[in-house]
């Protein structure tokens, strides 16, 4: 999948984009790690009774020059994307990713709409 400046998870109503404030060390400062290739991946868990072992996670690769981003909620291996908004959990898998993208919202990595 390649590099996009606007992704929308499916069931999810809003849209997010790089914000054209973004900076490198709020990346780092929110646990983005730097790959090989020089992006910044950020893997959350959006389980609150195993954080250790979810059995979902938030994926977000963001390109070294800032200008693109992938985002995805997967697997607990990550290989498979799911669709939290559904599902049993899915109360509990939404309000942990919405609490997530809050976070980077208010620190200017990501914007809504």
């Amino acid at each position: 999948m390649a590099f996009q400046t606007t992704v929308q998870i499916p069931g999810d109503d809003t849209v997010y984009s790089i914000s054209k404030n973004l900076k490198r060390y709020p990346l780092i400062d929110l646990g983005f790690e730097q790959t090989r290739q020089g992006n910044f991946k950020y893997t959350g868990s959006l389980d609150r009774t195993n954080p250790f072992k979810p059995a979902a996670k938030l994926q977000l690769i963001i390109n070294g020059d800032l200008t693109g981003f992938k985002m995805a909620t997967v697997s607990t291996d990550g290989l498979r994307k799911i669709n939290i908004f559904t599902g049993p959990r899915s109360e509990e898998f939404v309000t942990q990713y919405h609490f997530i993208l809050d976070e980077m919202v208010a620190r200017e990595i990501l914007v809504r709409g």
